[in-house]
């Protein structure tokens, strides 16, 4: 498969190099000393003690691509509008789009579900920019379960998990989708086929929503977050109003919060990502783990004034340090 990576951190190195070393033809869209670092060797990903590398075609110009099989949006939320109209470029009528990405899409109500019908989001899409240029029915959702960093440009690391859970929007199986499992499969990932894609993406969200925003507030890690009362009180009022939203939208939650926040403390003392953003100082992706929610609430005219509270810290949090683009 012609196979083109759109954000080359973390994420798109671990993908990227495990598809290339599987055989794929597999280009970068990159900038910088990344793009300097793949134009001159492999992409390199430490995994289990063990260094691979995968021979990738790297290029800052989107124009020198062309039209891929696939193309796996890794990108942080927050500069997929402005590189909507490059991406768009890469994709012809059989092209795939993939975006393994955090929180919830831009894609996620373009179909309707539940008590909503067809809904653009204006927090995670605004001026209807990303769906414009990215077909809607050649999109297939997708929900990463690791845990992977960058060393350097070209150089990242697999921590933790391997797995991806990848499906179509309205639930379809499709040739095409088929075609992208057995190629993930093939490249050595964990992969199961959802028939309820948005399903899945709510309940990650459901677990990292809160987790997120307050250790890049607190500077604190998880298990000090849980382990102070008031603080797992706050995360678990953000999770019964989450969990009644979803319960609207075709995503039902069975589990409890406590329950979900064992899971997170079994985990230990871990930095979550939008708290390495801060530090970095990254722009933070609020509106994909808390606008886009409190949108759909809004749409559904359910009252969320936990989730209000947290989007509005956070928000500010992120503005006064610049991380907050929009």
């Amino acid at each position: 498969m012609r196979i083109a990576i759109v954000g080359a951190g973390a994420i798109g190195g671990w993908i990227g190099t495990k598809l290339a070393i599987a055989g794929h033809a597999v280009s970068v869209l990159a900038r910088g000393a990344t793009l300097a670092a793949l134009e001159n060797g492999p992409w390199r990903l430490e995994a289990g003690g063990e260094t691979l590398e995968g021979k990738v075609r790297a290029s800052g110009d989107v124009a020198t691509l062309g039209v891929q099989d696939l193309v796996v949006v890794a990108l942080k939320g927050p500069a997929l509008p402005a590189l909507a109209p490059a991406i768009a470029r890469l994709i012809g009528p059989d092209t795939v789009v993939l975006p393994a990405m955090n929180g919830v899409p831009w894609w996620f109500l373009l179909g309707g579900s539940g008590e909503l019908g067809p809904t653009a989001l204006e927090s995670v899409d605004p001026g209807n920019a990303v769906s414009a240029a990215i077909p809607f029915a050649q999109v297939i959702g997708c929900v990463v379960h690791a845990s992977v960093l960058a060393r350097g440009p070209g150089d990242v690391v697999h921590k933790a998990g391997n797995r991806l859970i990848l499906g179509k929007p309205d639930g379809a199986t499709t040739e095409r989708l088929e075609q992208v499992v057995a190629a993930f499969v093939e490249a050595g990932f964990d992969v199961e086929q959802s028939a309820s894609i948005q399903r899945d993406i709510w309940y990650k969200l459901w677990g990292n929503m809160t987790m997120n925003p307050i250790s890049a507030i607190t500077g604190a890690t998880a298990d000090r977050i849980l382990d102070d009362p008031m603080v797992n009180a706050f995360i678990l009022r953000v999770m019964a109003e989450t969990k009644e939203v979803g319960g609207r939208i075709g995503c039902s939650i069975d589990e409890s919060g406590e329950d979900r926040n064992f899971v997170t403390r079994k985990l230990g003392a871990f930095r979550t990502s939008m708290l390495q953003d801060a530090e970095g100082g990254r722009p933070m992706e609020v509106d994909q783990l808390l606008g886009a929610p409190r949108e759909i609430a809004g749409k559904l005219g359910v009252a969320v004034p936990e989730m209000d509270t947290l989007l509005g810290l956070t928000r500010l949090f992120a503005q006064t340090r610049q991380l907050y683009p929009r």
